[in-house]
C-alpha cells in the first residue's frame, strides 16, 4: 500500500492552523520535525498531546496521507488557512508502505542520560548483558528521535543521579509515562504517573506493559489521585504556570526530605518558582540550565511524618 506525504516549513504560530486544516482532510498521522536542526539525523521527533504547543520556533510538518487523497483539495485547504505560505513551500511525494516505516525507524538512535540509563527505541535490539545498564524501550512515535528536548534529558539524568532502590516516585504529568517508567526501571519499587489528558494515560499503560513494569505503575487522573498518597522522591516535567500553582500539592505529597525535580521552566522563569517553592517548605533548592530550558531540584524540608507510602496496586 502507497502513502502521500504532505511536508511544510513553516513557524510555531502557523502550525496550529495547518494542523487543523490537514486533519480535516483526513490525514493519517502528523508528526513535527526541529527545521532548525543541521542535519535530518539530529532533528527530534515530537507529538505534541492535546492542547500543547511545539517547542520549536521553526518546525517541518509531515503529514501522511492515503495515497487516493485530493492533492488539490490539500494545497487549496493550506493556502486558504495559510495564505502567505509560497507555492513552493508544500512538498508531496509517494512513499511505499516499507519505506515510509523505515523513514520513522532510521531516525531514532539508543540514547544514554546519565550512566545506566539508557531509551532504546524498539527497532533497536539492547546489549544482552543489561545488569549494569537500565533500559527503557519505546515506541518511535513518542518524542525520541536521535537526540530530546532538554526538559526531559534533565529529569531523566536526575533520576539516574539519585538512589531509588525500593523508593516510591510520582512523575506528575506523566505523559507518555517514560519517566516513571525509568525510575521504576532504576530501581523504583512502585511508582504513581498523574496527568489529567485520558490519551496520556493510555500511553503510559501501554509503555508500562511494553516495559514490563504495569504492575509497578498506577496511574491516574489528578482529581482521582488517593488522599493519602504520599511519595519518597517527584519529578514534574510540566510547565511553570501549572508548577507554582501544584507547590502546595507536592508538598503534601511528598515524605519529609524527599527529592524532588521541576522542569518545563524556560530560562529566567526559575526565580518565581524558587521563591514560591521556599515559601512552601522545600529546601537545597539547585538550578540546572541546558540551552533555554531550566531543572529546579531540591527536597522537602525535614517535618513531621508526612504520611504511609504509596498503594501497592
Amino acid at each position: 500500500m502507497a502513502f502521500l506525504e504532505l511536508s511544510l516549513k513553516l513557524s510555531a504560530r502557523q502550525q496550529p492552523r495547518a494542523e487543523a486544516a490537514l486533519e480535516e482532510l483526513g490525514a493519517l498521522s502528523i508528526t513535527l520535525l526541529d527545521a532548525d536542526a543541521e542535519t535530518p539525523d539530529e532533528r527530534a521527533i515530537f507529538e505534541p498531546g492535546v492542547g500543547e504547543t511545539p517547542l520549536w520556533r521553526t518546525l517541518v510538518l509531515n503529514a501522511l496521507f492515503d495515497d487516493d487523497v485530493d492533492r488539490h483539495a490539500l494545497v487549496n485547504a493550506l493556502h486558504y488557512e495559510l495564505p502567505e505560505l509560497s507555492p513552493d513551500a508544500i512538498g508531496l511525494h509517494e512513499v511505499a508502505d516499507r519505506d515510509w516505516e523505515r523513514a520513522w525507524m532510521d531516525r531514532f538512535r539508543p540514547m544514554r542520560f546519565g550512566k545506566r540509563l539508557w531509551i532504546y527505541p524498539w527497532n533497536i535490539e539492547p546489549p544482552t548483558d543489561e545488569s549494569e545498564i537500565a533500559i527503557v524501550r519505546l515506541d518511535p512515535g513518542l518524542a525520541f528521535g536521535t537526540g530530546t528536548h532538554p526538559t526531559t534529558a534533565l529529569c531523566l539524568e536526575w533520576l539516574d543521579a539519585i538512589d531509588l532502590s525500593g523508593k516510591a516516585i510520582i512523575d506528575y504529568g506523566c505523559g507518555s509515562g517514560v519517566l516513571a517508567i525509568a525510575a521504576l526501571k532504576l530501581g523504583a519499587s512502585h511508582a504513581i504517573g498523574v496527568d489529567n489528558d485520558p490519551q496520556a494515560v493510555l500511553a503510559s499503560r501501554d509503555n508500562a506493559e511494553r516495559n514490563g513494569v504495569n504492575d509497578r505503575l498506577s496511574l491516574y487522573a489528578p482529581n482521582d489521585l488517593p488522599k493519602n498518597t504520599r511519595c519518597d522522591a517527584l519529578v514534574a516535567n510540566i510547565l511553570s504556570r501549572p508548577l507554582r500553582e501544584l507547590a502546595p500539592a507536592f508538598a503534601t505529597l511528598l515524605k519529609p526530605a524527599a527529592p524532588f525535580a521541576l522542569s518545563g521552566i524556560l530560562a529566567g522563569q526559575e526565580h518565581e518558582l524558587l521563591e514560591r517553592y521556599t515559601a512552601c517548605g522545600f529546601a537545597d533548592l539547585h538550578i540546572s540550565q541546558r540551552e533555554d530550558w531550566v531543572r529546579i531540584t531540591g527536597a522537602r524540608e525535614k517535618a513531621k511524618d508526612a504520611g504511609a507510602r504509596l498503594p501497592s496496586e
